[in-house]
């Protein structure tokens, strides 16, 4: 059999970043620093940092008054800034820049007076932080179908922002619906898809050529982990979203010839690594290749006070 690895995969400039901050803190003020909600969502990453003395927690009222307290990757709504500054916690926050950047158009459109559509998925951590930028109604939208179902008229100001971590196809279909609904709808002229997601997608379509099944390492509550694993179905490979060598069943490798991995932006690359090698100890791999799309150096810096 041959493996032949997706790239880019792994770990995105922004998830590099709050991982980092969260190493830092830990080196300048020392065990506990508290980190509200998972900092990225991948379980081998956030067990280390429990190893090193981050405490995770779902709210800031579960933090001690004037600890350091650490808002993660996917950002926060600002009534979670002003309860952690009530209770003098000292704020780090981790949100990635191009979660950040969705904030700051929300919060224009809301001053400009449009009402703002945000398409993402109900419950995900970064949507509940876009949802709580602004005083007023943000509208969620979740599939191309509930455009309809949207409380708003043609002669409404309306702008839509999104989460950055969906599939290419699912945005693209939600946005033309909603032109078609609302054909003065003002949006980003880029999108807010982040280049991570966008960059990984296109990988594991090039890859999906390539092969015939498709391992996706990551965690089951990552969104954009989740995505490759559907997009490599949606191209009629079996694909498979896993923690870690321990979630691998063989019987998914009997016949198949080449195997294609990646992994989410959250995904460590020793996982992948340790995929290799459990395979490697089953079956007999005749090559271990990587298919490159593009190369990515972004990098993203930590907090002044870190550095």
């Amino acid at each position: 059999m041959e493996i032949i690895l997706a790239n880019p995969r792994g770990f995105c400039a922004g998830v590099d970043r709050a991982i980092h901050i969260v190493e830092r803190a830990l080196e300048k003020y020392g065990a506990p620093v508290y980190v509200r909600h998972e900092i990225v969502h991948n379980k081998a990453v956030v067990d280390r940092l429990k190893e090193m003395g981050a405490v995770f927690v779902n709210e800031v009222d579960q933090v001690p008054e004037g600890a350091v307290i650490i808002f993660s990757a996917h950002g926060v709504g600002h009534e979670v800034y002003a309860n952690a500054e009530a209770r003098k916690q000292h704020i780090l926050d981790a949100a990635c820049p191009l979660v950040k950047k969705v904030h700051v158009s929300a919060k224009r459109h809301d001053g400009e007076g449009r009402k703002i559509v945000l398409i993402g998925h109900k419950g995900h951590p970064e949507v509940e932080g876009h949802l709580g930028q602004i005083d007023g109604e943000m509208h969620l939208v979740s599939s191309p179908e509930g455009v309809n179902d949207l409380p708003l008229t043609e002669n409404d100001a309306i702008a839509y922002i999104t989460q950055t971590t969906l599939s290419i196809e699912e945005a693209q279909g939600i946005i033309d619906a909603l032109k078609t609904r609302f054909p003065q709808i003002e949006g980003p002229q880029k999108g807010d898809l982040c280049y991570a997601t966008t960059n990984r997608q296109a990988a594991v379509k090039e890859l999906a050529n390539e092969v015939d099944m498709l391992l996706v390492v990551g965690s089951a509550n990552s969104s954009n982990s989740n995505r490759l694993r559907e997009l490599g179905e949606s191209m009629g490979i079996r694909s498979y979203l896993i923690d870690g060598p321990e979630d691998i069943s063989f019987e998914w490798l009997e016949g198949v010839q080449r195997l294609g991995i990646s992994s989410g932006a959250s995904a460590p690359e020793h996982l992948v690594k340790a995929v290799i090698d459990a395979i490697k100890q089953k079956i007999s791999v005749t090559d271990v290749r990587n298919s490159i799309t593009m190369e990515e150096n972004i990098s993203f810096s930590i907090p002044a006070e870190l550095q």
